[in-house]
């Protein structure tokens, strides 16, 4: 090794902020192993490198003796004396045994640590870096797709993408800029796995921060959010001040805020649902768009039994059971939707219908209820209503 060498740790330190002195020590123990390796793994041997010139020099422990029988780890007494006046038998003594072509292993062994420890300290780095942004939206190009999985460039590392976080139906194609977001770093002894989704409710909390300003101030606040990605999305969200339309503000002037959210999403239908603390209202407006007439709730079990009219109960219910799936995740509550006509049979002995809740029981929850919701995303089918 040389100055050279030294001057170019220096740099390391105040560029990157790594210490000369753990350089140093990751060098001598690399040169350790190598020697090992090349001249032998019986002797103690120390390597020692001089700070300024770079010179590196092998040193091997020895056992003083009168009569040395391997001289690989024992030394006449009168050489040792030579170099240490002071030493007696059975004393240890470290003396040089630096080979004559060890500069050139010690240069390659170097150079190769010092590379390992600027790969170490990049990709601490980037660990730190992203672990900070934990939680937060990203935008990156897609770099390579593998076994359904998608590998995101983001700048100095990449992003993962699973196939669960992927949304059903996307393609992606590479070159293709996207948007995503970190939910997962986790630190490995390859470097960080960053791990980015676009199907993850979070996605979307924070896609509408990003697109409403009262969201970001604090003004408006998301309550809960339910989502099946690709196909159909309910956020409730709530207003902090009265003058404030909770709904109104995340919809935007003429929809436009809602409808970029919509675009990011590729046509994901996006109900946003005025939040009631009153669960028979907040149970009645998650079941947007369709219309409710009564809601009876169980609070022991906490089951909500919904009563609809019977040209909306395939509306309610949605395709597959999604509306009705979305709903219950919303808020909380199992939903048991029943039409006005299988509520009625079912409770044909009663005078009067059953309720929860005396303050709703003289009229219609419909006529009852300031419900408020809005749909947004592709046309949702009539299920029936224009034959009511």
């Amino acid at each position: 090794m040389s100055s050279e060498l030294m001057q170019a740790l220096n740099d390391i330190e105040k560029d990157r902020g790594i210490p000369k002195a753990a350089l140093i020590d990751a060098i001598k123990s690399a040169l350790n192993t190598a020697y090992k390796k090349n001249f032998g793994i019986a002797q103690s041997v120390n390597v020692n490198i001089d700070e300024l010139s770079g010179e590196v020099k092998v040193f091997s422990q020895k056992k003083v003796t009168e009569q040395v029988s391997d001289d690989r780890l024992e030394i006449n007494m009168d050489e040792a004396r030579k170099l240490y006046p002071d030493c007696n038998i059975e004393d240890l003594v470290y003396v040089e045994i630096t080979p004559s072509n060890f500069g050139r292993i010690a240069a390659q062994t170097a150079k190769q640590v010092v590379i390992q420890k600027l790969r170490e300290a990049e990709r601490s780095l980037i660990y730190e870096e992203f672990l900070d942004r934990e939680g937060e939206i990203v935008t990156g190009t897609v770099q390579r797709v593998e076994s359904k999985t998608v590998y995101v460039s983001l700048g100095r590392t990449e992003g993962i993408m699973l196939p669960p976080d992927q949304i059903n139906g996307e393609r992606y194609e590479v070159g293709q800029r996207i948007k995503a977001y970190i939910y997962e770093v986790k630190n490995t002894s390859k470097g960080p796995n960053i791990f980015v989704s676009r199907s993850h409710p979070y996605f979307l909390r924070r896609l509408f921060e990003l697109e409403v300003p009262e969201i970001y101030d604090g003004v408006v606040e998301i309550k809960s959010i339910a989502r099946e990605a690709g196909a159909r999305s309910k956020i409730s969200v709530h207003s902090l001040e009265e003058k404030i339309d909770s709904v109104g503000a995340c919809v935007g002037p003429r929809g436009i805020r809602v409808q970029n959210i919509v675009s990011e999403l590729g046509g994901e239908k996006i109900d946003i649902i005025k939040y009631d603390k009153m669960p028979e209202h907040f149970i009645a407006n998650s079941l947007s768009p369709s219309k409710v007439d009564r809601v009876f709730i169980n609070e022991e079990d906490k089951i909500a039994t919904v009563v609809v009219p019977d040209y909306q109960l395939s509306l309610a219910i949605g395709k597959e059971g999604q509306n009705a799936r979305l709903a219950a995740k919303l808020t909380g509550w199992k939903v048991d939707i029943k039409s006005a006509s299988q509520f009625m049979e079912e409770n044909a002995s009663n005078l009067v219908w059953p309720t929860v809740d005396d303050e709703l029981a003289d009229e219609p929850l419909r006529d009852d209820l300031d419900l408020q919701s809005d749909e947004f995303g592709e046309e949702t089918e009539n299920h029936g209503e224009e034959n009511a």
